[in-house]
């Protein structure tokens, strides 16, 4: 299928679209671009959930039932760290934190995070390109009637999404820009898929990057997004309760009119009723990806219909 695709992600959903298209497309022609707003500093190291999702997804490292860390890791650093009596709420496995560990080294030695996420995936033998969505730290503020702001790893892990969400802020916002490598993925680009992920947490943070939204705009190429809410539900993390809390109605359709002309397509799942979307093309397809078999097939269905347009 001889289509340069560009897929923006963030959570386990993105990380499973990412493996069905890895696993259609041949690997110089898809571009994974990843939120890093969820990034932050625990125990003196700086931690990339989204990017090390999708790096233990493609490499095949991942810890299929969680969706997230590595297969088989330990957590014997997290114990010992306890029985000094550190309060270490963030769990970290014993081979995850190796990647922090050279992350944080490669870093304040001036690497930008594309170079050090480049040698990363590299080492792991993915030849996918995986991009942060900008070099600059930028960090996603959740301000919730129980606790005010507070970091997104507090409210995520740590109270485990169940605080009543007022707002949201990227910190760090002001110093951020698109990196040439995104740049050049995006005008290079055939197509651009949003994948399932929560639109607030995962997706507006890579939106809100100074000149991202405006390139996108810009482009003159399909540009599709797929629903992470299915039955009003989400799949899997806080994207239903946070719509509600934001004021959407929580639905496939209030994603769709979310995006609203950004995209011009939009992908829901099969099992829902017949919605209104404010885009050109819409369509449904089986969006719940439980086995490997289904991540291909959606990955498949989407740029088959994209190219039928």
């Amino acid at each position: 299928m001889a289509m340069k695709v560009v897929v923006l992600v963030g959570g386990v959903g993105g990380a499973k679209l990412a493996l069905g298209l890895a696993k259609v497309l041949p690997p110089e022609d898809l571009t994974v671009i990843v939120n890093t707003g969820d990034d932050t500093w625990m125990y003196g190291l700086r931690i990339c959930p989204d990017l090390d999702t999708i790096m233990y997804t493609l490499s095949d490292l991942v810890n299929k039932e969680n969706g997230w860390g590595i297969a088989g890791d330990t957590f014997q650093t997290i114990s010992a760290m306890k029985r000094y009596g550190e309060d270490a709420w963030f769990g970290l496995g014993d081979q995850d934190m190796a990647t922090h560990i050279l992350r944080t080294r490669w870093l304040q030695a001036g690497s930008t995070l594309t170079e050090v996420t480049n040698h990363l995936t590299k080492k792991l033998g993915i030849h996918q390109q995986i991009l942060p969505m900008t070099n600059a730290s930028v960090a996603t503020i959740v301000d919730t009637q129980e606790h005010g702001e507070i970091d997104f790893q507090t409210y995520f892990v740590r109270y485990r999404w169940q605080p009543t969400v007022k707002s949201l802020r990227l910190d760090g916002l002001d110093k951020a820009e698109v990196s040439p490598e995104v740049e050049a993925a995006l005008n290079q680009a055939d197509a651009l898929i949003v994948g399932p992920s929560n639109p607030w947490l995962s997706i507006d943070p890579i939106l809100s990057v100074p000149g991202m939204r405006d390139l996108i705009g810009s482009l003159k190429i399909p540009k599709v997004a797929i629903s992470p809410i299915v039955g009003g539900e989400a799949i899997k993390g806080p994207a239903a309760k946070l719509m509600v809390e934001l004021g959407h109605e929580s639905s496939a359709e209030a994603v769709a009119r979310y995006y609203g002309d950004l995209i011009d397509g939009f992908v829901y799942d099969a099992s829902d009723d017949e919605m209104n979307a404010p885009q050109q093309y819409v369509t449904k397809f089986e969006t719940i990806m439980k086995t490997d078999e289904i991540k291909v097939s959606l990955a498949r269905n989407v740029l088959e219909w994209i190219q039928s347009w």
